[in-house]
């Protein structure tokens, strides 16, 4: 084991430990963020579930503990079916004929910024809160 650190010693820098303990560290700065997020929602701010079909909203279900479940059928275009599914705080494509089914594989969302998609019926189920957005939150960070 030595003969094999001391042959390939030469070939790593002083910086080049710096560099990769620092991308490391920066690959778990959007989970960061987006705990830190999650832990400042305040509890009375609501969430709602936004269907869209084409960019257009078709309807918007608020998830909350006193949410029925149900569930809903769409046509978005002719031989094209989903079944969304609601219960309490969450949603889902329960069923879809679409190909590639990845709608269905998401499976259940409740979180705000969390989206479903079935591009084929170009269908979106998006989680958003009414929380107004802070200047924080839109910051871009140039690389």
């Amino acid at each position: 084991m030595k003969t094999i650190v001391k042959k390939y010693s030469h070939l790593i820098k002083p910086f080049d430990i710096i560099i990769v303990l620092v991308l490391l560290a920066l690959s778990f700065l959007p989970n960061a963020i987006f705990a830190y997020q999650q832990a400042t929602r305040k509890e009375e701010a609501k969430i709602y579930a936004i269907l869209t079909i084409d960019g257009e909203e078709i309807e918007r279900f608020e998830l909350s503990e006193n949410t029925p479940h149900d569930e809903f059928i769409y046509f978005p275009h002719d031989d094209q079916y989903n079944i969304i599914e609601i219960d309490g705080t969450r949603i889902r494509d329960k069923e879809d004929n679409s190909p590639d089914q990845i709608a269905v594989q998401t499976g259940w969302i409740s979180q705000p910024g969390q989206t479903s998609m079935c591009l084929p019926h170009g269908l979106m189920i998006e989680i958003v809160s009414t929380e107004p957005a802070t200047s924080d939150n839109d910051t871009i960070i140039p690389l």
